[in-house]
């Protein structure tokens, strides 16, 4: 009688099949590509900061975790925070022969032993919304002294930690205050042009933000004029503890996430980064409102000097963004008004004409307006004028318009 049931060497064999096609299918390469998210994870990282990524289940949080420690060539130990106990983190007794005299030292678990011994790995902390409270309560030390029992994580030792959002865990919780005020919050969400790229075997490289040496003490003294700055006009952003349990669980303003703020800021200066990745490193530490207001304030610190605007219009260099070239142009307006003098009046109208030529038209209409009603009476109309004069009279028309549209329009349902 024959049988279908393959012989024990045929198995092996199909299996050892198997193996060759997994090992195909996990055979991928990596490539550098503009990555916002991945940036600024890295640049946290950099800043040993530790860092807790936020999305719903499936996105890709554990798979960044093991591409950065590939990339970074650093060991990867991950620890499913809510699968243990608070003593796996602040350490088991170990009674000696004599307590009296030795105290009781605290075993450190064998994940921390082997970090220690390595003197540099990645700590991934996993599921960390649904780690109970006290479990969240012995992480506090980890994460901030960097202690587990009686061992103290090496310099060479970054933290991350991932969670999903309380809707989506599994018997979820929120995070402390305490605990949450220790991270780097960074939503982490998927780019489906990453995915599919991906997914055919290519995935962003993660690559360690290159440092200008040069740029240190400036980024350095930046970073605190920026931070201060803004603390110092707004003390009351200095501490604010959000009234909802959910807020709370995120990032909010405190003097320990403002000085998480101020090194990420002197860490994306001196790398370079780009504005994005400072906005979400910034509201991912002090949250969104204050994280938008100190934006604001780096968006003001970098606008370049009426003065020196007015000295050289010819060589004037204005910014792109239509936002801060407004505010550059009426920073100028403003110079000319505090101090009126018929030179400075011209340089101003030569600098809006620049405006007009290299720029959207509608930033200079109300610099143009306000200027022209500095003028003094023997004060000749200098010939660049004429270039404006279509476009203020040109917004003029669109807001009597705009007007008498809405004049109708009210008179209209009136009726």
């Amino acid at each position: 009688m024959r049988s279908d049931t393959p012989f024990p060497s045929d198995t092996a064999a199909q299996l050892d099949v198997a193996g060759d096609l997994l090992a195909l299918l996990r055979d991928t390469t990596t490539e550098p590509r503009p990555d916002t998210q991945l940036e600024a994870l890295t640049l946290a990282v950099a800043a040993d900061l530790p860092v807790l990524l936020w999305g719903e289940p499936g996105i890709g949080k554990t798979a960044a975790l093991t591409q950065l420690a590939t990339a970074l060539d650093l060991p990867l130990t991950t620890v499913i925070a809510s699968v243990h106990e608070p003593s796996d983190f602040s350490g088991l007794p170990i009674v000696g022969d004599d307590p009296a005299e030795q105290g009781v030292p605290m075993a450190p678990p064998d994940w921390a032993v082997r970090l220690v011994r390595a003197g540099r790995g990645l700590l991934f902390l996993d599921e960390l919304s649904t780690a109970p409270p006290a479990v969240q309560a012995a992480l506090l030390r980890l994460v901030l002294e960097r202690r587990i029992g009686a061992l103290r994580l090496p310099p060479g030792v970054r933290i991350v930690a991932a969670a999903n959002p309380r809707s989506s865990a599994a018997d979820g919780w929120e995070l402390s205050p305490p605990l949450a005020n220790r991270f780097v919050h960074l939503q982490w969400t998927h780019d489906t042009d990453v995915v599919v790229r991906g997914l055919g075997g290519t995935w962003p490289r993660a690559t360690l933000p290159r440092l200008d040496p040069e740029k240190l003490p400036e980024a350095v003294a930046f970073a605190r004029r920026a931070v201060c700055g803004l603390l110092a006009a707004r003390p009351g952003l200095t501490h604010r503890l959000p009234g909802g349990e959910t807020r709370r669980g995120g990032p909010w303003p405190s003097p320990r996430s403002w000085e998480m703020t101020l090194h990420l800021i002197a860490f994306a200066t001196a790398a370079g980064s780009s504005r994005d990745v400072i906005s979400l490193l910034v509201r991912g530490t002090v949250g969104d409102g204050p994280g938008l207001e100190l934006l604001a304030s780096l968006d003001r610190m970098d606008l370049p000097d009426p003065e020196r605007l007015l000295a050289d219009p010819a060589g004037a260099v204005l910014p792109e963004r239509g936002d801060l070239r407004q505010a550059a142009l009426d920073g100028v307006v403003a110079a000319v008004r505090n101090r009126p003098e018929r030179l400075r009046w011209d340089a101003a109208w030569a600098l809006l004409v620049k405006a007009l030529e290299t720029g959207p038209p509608d930033v200079v209409v109300v610099p143009a307006t306000t200027l022209a009603a500095l003028r003094r009476d023997d004060w000749d109309v200098p010939a660049s004028i004429e270039r404006l004069a279509g476009v203020v009279s040109l917004s003029r028309r669109a807001d009597r318009t705009t007007a008498a549209v809405a004049a109708a329009a009210a008179a209209k349902a009136g009726r």
